[in-house]
């Protein structure tokens, strides 16, 4: 578990995150949103000790990271898949993490085959892609079998193949009880990914939820009637906001789809499809920080 209380931290006159109080539970994997400066990776780097809080607190499994004894043991970390000494090959750059943390020496050959570089473990790592770097960044991760997850923007660089491999990796190491907090900016990816969500906006939480609670929150129903103008004014009525999707059909927003079927009902108006319309990730997600522009917009 992770528990982020109250957490700020500024930089000079900017501020990086705004009091954001978060709990990253176990068993889920949680994914973190935001737009680029909306403060994810400086909450992760507070989260790993290497970004001192202005204020607030931030515990991983019940302390700070820092009093953790053999971190690597009890938290995976990646933030940079470029912070390693290039001139290094990948087996000996985590044969150095393993010996720091008194890792036994077949974890490294053990977690080379998981991320699938078994064929260039003995290669410098000046030469690797950006995927490469990925698959090594993640390697490093889970050198520790750590009980902790925290990974921004694993999948960047990744092939299509590499995707699915590490969406499934996730969901096998959430299933193991484990708590995984994972960022990035592939929404598709990320919906079919996380269960629970956090996004963040200018430093502050926008949202806490089920991943089904946020896509919820942006559905509507497509109803067509030949009556349907007759049924805009019985839905608006009932609190809906309606507008018409073409001569028969209206979009409709505020009400489920066995709400507008009662309305129609009632009305006594006849309905040719009553279809609810469920909002893609990255609809929602959207819609979630344009609204925060808007309003910071209207402070200003």
């Amino acid at each position: 578990m992770i528990e982020i209380e109250a957490l700020t931290k500024t930089y000079r006159s900017r501020i990086a995150v705004d009091d954001l109080t978060v709990t990253v539970e176990p068993g889920r994997v949680t994914g973190f949103l935001g737009p680029n400066g909306s403060g994810k990776t400086t909450t992760m780097r507070c989260i790993l000790g290497l970004t001192r809080p202005t204020s607030g607190t931030v515990s991983v499994l019940g302390r700070p990271y820092r009093e953790l004894a053999r971190p690597m043991r009890r938290v995976g970390a990646l933030i940079d898949p470029r912070a390693r000494h290039a001139g290094r090959t990948a087996y000996a750059h985590l044969q150095v993490l393993a010996q720091s943390n008194d890792l036994p020496r077949h974890r490294i050959d053990d977690v080379i085959e998981l991320v699938g570089l078994e064929s260039v473990a003995h290669e410098r790592m000046r030469g690797f892609s950006l995927g490469m770097n990925q698959r090594l960044g993640i390697a490093g991760a889970l050198l520790g079998d750590p009980d902790v997850l925290v990974l921004d923007e694993p999948v960047n660089g990744l092939d299509p193949e590499g995707i699915r491999w590490m969406r499934g990796l996730l969901r096998d190491l959430a299933d193991e009880g484990r708590t995984v907090l994972v960022s990035s900016h592939l929404m598709s990816e990320m919906q079919d990914t996380a269960d629970h969500l956090v996004v963040l906006g200018q430093g502050r939480l926008l949202a806490d939820c089920p991943m089904s609670d946020l896509l919820g929150r942006h559905a509507a129903v497509r109803v067509r009637s030949p009556q349907a103008s007759l049924l805009a004014r019985a839905l608006e009525r009932a609190g809906a906001f309606a507008e018409f999707d073409g001569d028969t059909a209206l979009w409709v927003e505020g009400l489920d789809v066995s709400q507008v079927g009662d309305v129609a009902y009632l009305s006594g108006l006849r309905v040719h499809e009553l279809t609810e319309v469920t909002a893609s990730l990255e609809d929602a997600y959207l819609a979630l920080t344009e609204d925060e522009a808007e309003y910071v917009g209207a402070v200003a």
